[in-house]
């Protein structure tokens, strides 16, 4: 369990080093400016809850996770942790550069509180899953990035940790080593290790985690599910991109108010979302093989050249499973005075499993930035009586046919 309460962080910012010394000699006339990093955190983190942080870089998120790890210490506030805590923090951290593989894996296991005899039992598992080979016994500064991390996070996992921290530093593996790390992470949660996850990867937080919290500014600015906390997230991306201070707020009418969050700049609202089965009728539920149409309406406050319409259909847990735009489908739409308005529909064929879907939709520019922007708008269901993995239905065909008995071959 972790629990932080009240904590900020500020550093006093100097512009020559000679103003840190007259203020300590003169505390009365401050020569420097105040930063500060994070501002009133409260958080709390169950035991066994996977929790992930997901901000734009600078918005406090390290720091957070160096205050928890008890490397850096708050200016206020307090940190309560229950559980031996490993950290895997920035690339470079913990290990010892002159020392090898091995060296820095016991070195890090006696910090942790491990004896000897602990580290001797562990250390086999270690050396598999990290994978480094002969290099196991040469110094980590002759490591690429990926052999360092893997060396790393294989220690963190193995030292039985009740609490584990990850800052980004999966982000260096790679695609077979993530996928092991995943596989871990579901056996982590599994044993009911708390787990504090920085990333930038939102597949992979969607993937993950319980709750997320977004963070902006050295504060947090909502905390949640991990599919709301992202939506947040990227919908700051795009206004940042347009150099907007504030996300622009909509009345509370349809289809807004059935959208998890909205963004845009307002040169194009939609006003309505509807999906329809193959007889053009309002429907929520689909059987794979089966037609779905999408339609989208919008209403233009502003001239706009060769908009694109999108929909992005995304799992339960909010997976991107399909998403496609006008443009991509070589549509052109021509150009929009203010006061015109756009239908535009989307026939697709239901080749999803069955579980439940939302549904994203968009009008933007040319450039990808967005004019309106729904997420999860709308939901809809796919039922079937056959189970398939994933979340495509591919309308599969088998034939087998038994062969003859092979001769056995000769030496």
């Amino acid at each position: 369990m972790i629990a932080v309460q009240n904590v900020s962080k500020v550093y006093h910012l100097y512009r020559h080093p000679l103003d840190r010394v007259l203020g300590a000699l003169v505390p009365a006339k401050s020569r420097s400016a105040d930063f500060w990093a994070l501002r009133d955190i409260n958080l709390r983190v169950e035991k066994g809850e996977v929790f992930a942080l997901l901000g734009p870089n600078g918005s406090g998120k390290s720091t957070l996770l160096q205050i928890i790890s008890g490397i850096l210490q708050p200016t206020s506030g307090r940190v309560l942790r229950a559980g031996r805590i490993a950290a895997l923090l920035e690339l470079g951290a913990g290990f010892n550069p002159e020392f090898s593989g091995r060296d820095n894996v016991f070195l890090n296991g006696e910090i942790m509180g491990l004896s000897r005899r602990e580290m001797e039992r562990a250390f086999p598992r270690i050396e598999a899953f990290a994978e480094i080979g002969q290099f196991i016994d040469r110094p980590v500064k002759e490591y690429s990035s990926g052999m360092y991390v893997r060396l790393a996070f294989s220690t963190a996992i193995h030292v039985d940790p009740e609490i584990l921290i990850v800052d980004e530093a999966l982000a260096v593996g790679d695609a077979i080593f993530a996928s092991r790390c995943i596989q871990k992470f579901e056996e982590l949660r599994q044993r009911k290790v708390t787990v504090l996850l920085v990333s930038h990867d939102l597949g992979l937080i969607k993937r993950l985690a319980d709750r997320a919290a977004f963070m902006l500014e050295g504060k947090i600015v909502m905390q949640g599910t991990p599919k709301d906390a992202v939506n947040q997230y990227v919908g700051f991306v795009l206004d940042r991109e347009r150099a907007q201070k504030d996300r622009i707020t909509v009345p509370g009418t349809s289809p807004a108010a059935a959208s998890s969050f909205r963004h845009g700049d307002g040169a194009s609202r939609i006003t309505d979302v509807q999906i329809l089965n193959s007889a053009g009728d309002p429907c929520r539920v689909f059987r794979p093989g089966e037609s779905m149409l999408v339609r989208i309406r919008a209403a233009f406050h502003q001239p706009v050249s060769n908009p694109l319409v999108g929909i992005l259909i995304r799992s339960r847990i909010g997976m991107d499973v399909f998403g496609t735009n006008t443009r991509l489908e070589r549509v052109e739409l021509g150009d929009f005075t203010a006061g015109e308005a756009l239908e535009v529909e989307f026939e697709l064929d239901c080749l999803l499993s069955r579980q439940d879907y939302t549904l994203t939709v968009a009008t933007q520019y040319g450039s990808g930035l967005s004019q309106d922007w729904l997420d999860d708008v709308a939901q809809f269901q796919v039922v079937d009586s056959k189970d398939v993995a994933g979340v495509l239905n591919l309308n599969t065909r088998v034939r087998h046919q038994r062969l003859a008995r092979q001769p056995a071959l000769q030496n």
